[in-house]
């Protein structure tokens, strides 16, 4: 498109740099998430008010050590994912660039998770008096480093990479605790790590893009970011279009087709469903029976979370037994159709015994339905 570097006629001259894709993939991930989360609204019990303030129920996940497992599983195929974005390293100049993205991806993601970890357990400290160091902020502070280096993941030096992580881990923290005042509920924090640090991270190429490097991706091409060319922005001007317009053009599509999804009921699941919990609604058992059930309860106080599993039970077994009288109905049906229209050597008493039974089916049908 008319945004690319490798178009005929580039945008100022020098079009939108997005090496691996912290822009076209996770800007507009991101942004389908935000608009997602705000059409579907937050989970039942997720925010509420104590004395006029806004207070954010937190649902933590049930097992620490698989969050970590996902986190560096990520991580690994990261390295597939950036440093595989040369395609061929068969040319030297491809080699190059595909060191320099193995090497940046591993700085940034490091640099994102002690950035995550030791900003939280300050605030923590400063708040409580006593210092946290959370285990969940550090690995999305990681992803987080990893998001926003995959756009210059290539064409930067390692210290840049180091300072983009750093910085991205705090945007991290801020995005999240943006999505709670806004009282957005994001389950999984995918907003601020995807959408937030994906912007950091286009916007960073126009700042940190050595000029050597660029010209190994577009020979003859003298863009550089905005630090080593200080009376030359064309570059970060680009980024900076391109960032607004993959947010304008992701808003225009996915607002009307969750809007729609929404008023066809289709985005979200049944009100009961949600308070038992989809691990039992849809998938028959509890997942969470061991686990500290007051923590994730969300009955109110006139209720207890066993009665709402009772009534959910109750519910579906009436489902059932309505289903098998439909099922049963509409056999006997195809029995008396395909008995009709047998050869005509009935006896005409049988057919019309046939004929008001048939009826008598239906209006059995009737009420079923």
């Amino acid at each position: 498109g008319f945004l690319s570097s490798f178009s005929a006629n580039p945008l100022l001259g020098i079009g939108v740099i997005d090496y691996a894709g912290s822009l076209v993939v996770h800007v507009t991930g991101g942004q389908t998430a935000l608009i997602a989360a705000h059409v579907l609204g937050a989970r039942k019990g997720r925010f509420h008010e104590i004395d006029g303030r806004r207070i954010a129920k937190d649902f933590p996940g049930h097992s620490i050590a698989l969050k970590m497992l996902g986190v560096f599983i990520l991580w690994f195929g990261w390295y597939g994912f950036n440093a595989g974005s040369v395609y061929y390293i068969t040319v030297k100049s491809n080699a190059v660039l595909a060191q320099n993205a193995v090497v940046n991806t591993t700085l940034s993601a490091a640099a994102g998770c002690i950035s995550a970890l030791l900003a939280k357990a300050w605030l923590s400290e400063r708040q409580t008096g006593e210092a946290t160091f959370s285990l969940t902020d550090a690995l999305w502070g990681c992803l987080s480093g990893l998001v926003s280096v995959t756009g210059g993941c290539a064409i930067i030096s390692s210290w840049a990479s180091i300072v983009i992580g750093l910085i991205s881990g705090l945007i991290y923290l801020w995005g999240s605790n943006l999505l709670v005042k806004m009282r957005v509920d994001d389950a999984v924090d995918a907003i601020p790590i995807h959408l937030c640090s994906g912007v950091w991270g286009a916007f960073s190429v126009g700042l940190f893009a050595v000029p050597e490097y660029v010209q190994l991706i577009h020979p003859g091409v003298t863009a550089a970011g905005w630090f080593y060319k200080i009376n030359d922005g064309r570059l970060l001007a680009c980024q900076v279009i391109g960032i607004l317009f993959v947010l304008g053009w992701v808003t225009v599509l996915m607002l009307p087709f969750f809007g729609l999804l929404h008023y066809l009921g289709w985005l979200r699941a049944d009100s009961l469903d949600e308070i038992v919990g989809l691990d039992i609604s849809y998938h028959g058992a509890n997942v969470l029976t061991n686990y500290n059930q007051g923590n994730i309860n969300i009955a109110d106080d006139n209720g207890s979370h066993d009665q709402y599993v009772a009534e959910h039970h109750q519910r579906r077994q009436q489902q059932r037994e309505q289903n098998q009288k439909r099922g049963s109905l509409r056999r006997r049906m195809l029995f008396l159709d395909l008995s009709s229209s047998k050869s005509d050597h009935h006896i005409p008493r049988q057919q019309q015994a046939g004929g008001e039974n048939a009826i008598e089916m239906e209006e059995g049908a009737n009420e079923v339905f």
